[in-house]
């Protein structure tokens, strides 16, 4: 079975060779590029066909999101996820619209970062707890004004889509209400098609934005 590739654009050694380290150690993933800043990413990334690339935000010269932004053109078929110390909305949002389908904090565990790739991997949106607390309350309406969820959305669904926005991982979302890992992919995948979205950002987005 090919591993999932990962390339790192990071400029802290320590941070970069941990993220190195962590997934080299997995079954399913290799970290085949590693990049200390933005220019040497743009230049030389394109050139590889990536699944996955772990950006930092805040690199000397380009910051991490402008680099994303020139990358997405260039590599429509890789996904882009956030791993940073940085959980200012500004940064959050910005990182999102540049083209991220996720957003980490760096204090996560190893097991935590190889589950967030999988997810990713697999049409998800993962994101730190903070951070999706983050998303949730800027796109919160009033307490008077309940957010328009879609009456086709069934009970568990609902239940399902607000796990979601309060950070909750596939793996813990099966944890916590006892099914399989099989049936939370597949209700996701009934609520991103009821919702005509395709990840966890979009869907919390369409129910919340005002």
């Amino acid at each position: 079975m090919k591993k999932i590739s990962v390339a790192i654009v990071e400029d802290s050694e320590v941070v970069r060779l941990m993220l190195q380290q962590t997934i080299r150690k997995s079954k399913n993933f290799t970290c085949v590029q590693t990049y200390i800043t933005a220019e040497d990413a743009l230049k030389f990334l394109p050139k590889f066909s990536v699944d996955i690339v772990l950006m930092d935000i805040h690199l000397p010269g380009i910051n991490g999101i402008d680099c994303i932004k020139k990358l997405k053109n260039k590599l429509p078929d890789t996904q882009f996820i956030m791993c940073t110390t940085s959980h200012e909305d500004e940064h959050i949002f910005d990182a999102l619209k540049a083209g991220a389908t996720g957003y980490l904090l760096k204090n996560l565990k190893g097991e935590e970062l190889i589950n967030a790739l999988h997810e990713l991997h697999e049409g998800g949106s993962p994101m730190s707890a903070t951070i999706a607390r983050k998303v949730v309350n800027a796109f919160a309406k009033p307490k008077d004004e309940k957010p328009q969820m879609p009456v086709e959305l069934t009970a568990r669904e609902k239940e399902l889509l607000q796990l979601l926005a309060n950070g909750l991982m596939y793996k813990d979302i099966a944890d916590r209400l006892t099914v399989s890992l099989d049936t939370v992919k597949k209700h996701c995948g009934n609520i991103y098609k009821k919702l005509h979205v395709s990840s966890r950002s979009e869907a919390i987005n369409k129910i919340f934005i005002r």
